[in-house]
């Protein structure tokens, strides 16, 4: 089993069909699960799944839903990202996690490996994003 980050291939194809709404007021809605070192997740996931998610105190299956920061764009670069989330008081053990569009069918958008597994116990488990720019925002198209 491995997690291996990356930009789903079949969500760069729904982006030129126009399937995912970035708008952040009235666009769709997303999400980020958080998975353990059993998760196989790369670039070919198609869609969020519960194997191998985390499950522990202060966790939900489906995990948390995020605040999207409106696309812009830097010179030839367009992006996107999102706020930092966070699970309070929580006891969990994370490997990895999958951001996905609950409004389109759960359809995998971003693989995140964490390179190592992450652990809170009884404390906050936050994901904290990159900086919203054309060289660092979660989600970037050159």
């Amino acid at each position: 089993m491995a997690i291996t980050q990356a930009m789903c291939t079949s969500f760069k194809t729904q982006l030129l069909t126009g399937t995912h709404d970035f708008t952040n007021a009235t666009g769709d809605t997303f999400k980020i699960a958080l998975f353990t070192s059993s998760a196989t997740l790369d670039a070919t996931t198609t869609a969020y799944s519960t194997s191998n998610e985390v499950t522990g105190t202060g966790y939900t299956a489906g995990g948390n839903t995020l605040t999207n920061v409106t696309p812009t764009s830097s010179g030839t670069t367009a992006f996107t990202d999102f706020a930092d989330t966070t699970w309070s008081t929580a006891t969990i053990t994370a490997r990895g996690a999958l951001i996905y569009n609950s409004t389109e069918a759960d359809a995998a958008v971003v693989v995140l490996d964490f390179g190592s597994d992450k652990t809170s116990t009884a404390g906050d488990f936050t994901i904290q994003f990159p900086t919203a720019d054309a060289s660092n925002a979660i989600i970037r198209i050159a």
